[in-house]
């Protein structure tokens, strides 16, 4: 009678000898990685497999292993971002600056006046810091921070207009980022949205039609990720605001002021984004935006106005659960304070914007240089965020002719680099790379296509 061959799978390595082997994360997650090589290993095991412990153990180690090195890149960290996509919702959006994370720290490691008044001895309130700047950056009676801006909105809507009817122009339901549309978001606030108008076209009289006792707010959405154009026509906050009722304008990207005096020139690109100080000065009662897509800074939502109607905002019982913490809010604070000493230029996101097409350009002859085969080309960047639907940056980048640009990407990847693929070429478009990173982006492109050190 003829022995069965022993089964393979008793010469598998047990957990505790992979996880022997192993480094570079916390214990209980090196255990799940190797609990999941030898779980593979178990399950894809053949008859005539290398019945030599030895040789089983080295290749569930190495399994082990790569799932480690797969574990610690999907941890939150920084990564090159060479797409030409300035606020990249995927990468984080804005860059903070180097003010920001150092008003952050300071108040993070220890205390701070966050709700307590240093003079009087007595509680205080966290929307006087960031807040109360932004409204005075934005020409507003007061403000307060939130969140994200979807919370600035319902918490506005919800603050002013529950159980009221709010008019909104049909063409402007818009979605925004992750599946939000505004009326879902007017629906769970609690408000009664009133359509008027039609897609492309709506007038103060559409507004005027609908004007009752339950009408608490007229709601204008900016348009910040598409673009309507030909025969269209909408109405001017002027216009909405001396119908009656408040004017609430959610403006969610866009500028803080349409002059942009931050800047030696307006950019082409940002011509037609509505800027919160003017929409303010034409008679806008709440307006709602972003942190970080208008301002550069973390994410966060803002709501600015009239003091009552912010006031009720800041005692609606959702501000609470939507509030901004004291990191966000030393940011944001900080961030404030560039804008109102007149330097916001020098904020990551308007350095990338506004970087002359001439200096990017030599740091793609030398990116070029340093990697075999690399061409310097112009691109088109964008702004990004679901902001300036439509509107490109102009650009300059280094492409790479290879047989497989995918691949070369996810190689790119592993290096913590994300590059984008145009016409079969691997692009990186340097408007959104720090200059600091240059030689990081070298060395992982030389890595990834093979060329080995400069």
């Amino acid at each position: 009678m003829t022995t069965p061959p022993p089964d393979p799978r008793r010469t598998l390595p047990g957990v505790d000898r992979v996880v022997d082997a192993l480094d570079g994360l916390p214990h209980p997650l090196l255990v799940e990685c190797a609990r999941a090589a030898v779980d593979h290993a178990r399950a894809t095991v053949t008859p005539d497999a290398d019945p030599d412990p030895d040789a089983r153990l080295a290749a569930v180690v190495a399994d082990a292993r790569d799932r480690v090195a797969t574990r610690r890149r999907a941890l939150l960290h920084r990564v090159v971002n060479a797409t030409g996509v300035i606020v990249h919702t995927n990468l984080g959006r804005a860059p903070i600056p180097e003010s920001a994370f150092a008003a952050a720290e300071s108040v993070a490691t220890g205390y701070a006046n966050l709700e307590y008044r240093l003079d009087e001895g007595t509680r205080g309130s966290r929307h006087a810091h960031a807040g109360a700047l932004l409204a005075t950056a934005c020409g507003a009676e007061a403000g307060i921070v939130v969140n994200n801006t979807a919370a600035a909105v319902l918490l506005a809507l919800g603050a002013v207009a529950r159980g009221r009817e709010v008019i909104v122009s049909r063409g402007e339901l818009v979605e925004i980022g992750g599946g939000f549309r505004v009326p879902e978001i007017m629906a769970e606030s609690g408000c009664r949205l009133i359509e008027v108008g039609t897609t492309n076209r709506t007038r103060c009289a559409d507004y005027e039609a609908q004007l009752r006792p339950e009408t608490a707010l007229l709601l204008k959405v900016h348009a910040s990720n598409y673009r309507m154009v030909g025969f269209t026509e909408a109405t001017p906050v002027t216009e909405l605001a001396r119908l009656g009722p408040p004017v609430m304008v959610d403006a969610g990207s866009g500028l803080l002021d349409a002059t942009t005096p931050w800047l030696a020139a307006p950019p082409p690109w940002l011509a037609d984004e509505p800027g919160i100080r003017q929409v303010i000065a034409d008679g806008a009662a709440l307006v709602t935006f972003s942190g970080d897509k208008l301002l550069g800074g973390p994410q966060a939502g803002v709501i600015v106005g009239r003091a009552d109607l912010v006031a009720a905002c800041a005692a609606h019982p959702l501000a609470r659960a939507v509030r901004a913490d004291k990191v966000t809010l030393a940011m944001l604070q900080a961030v404030a304070l560039e804008y109102l000493e007149g330097r916001a230029a020098d904020l990551p996101v308007w350095r990338m914007a506004a970087a002359p097409v001439a200096e990017l350009r030599n740091r793609a002859d030398r990116l070029a240089a340093a990697v075999p085969g690399g061409s310097v080309v112009d691109t088109e960047a964008v702004a990004g965020g679901g902001s300036v639907p439509g509107l490109t940056i102009p650009s300059v980048g280094v492409a790479w002719s290879v047989p497989d640009a995918d691949d070369t990407v996810a190689r790119l990847r592993r290096h913590d680099v994300v590059a984008r693929v145009e016409r079969g070429a691997v692009v990186c478009d340097l408007r959104t790379v720090d200059p600091a990173d240059d030689d990081r982006l070298a060395a992982a492109l030389r890595d990834a296509l093979g060329a080995g050190p400069a």
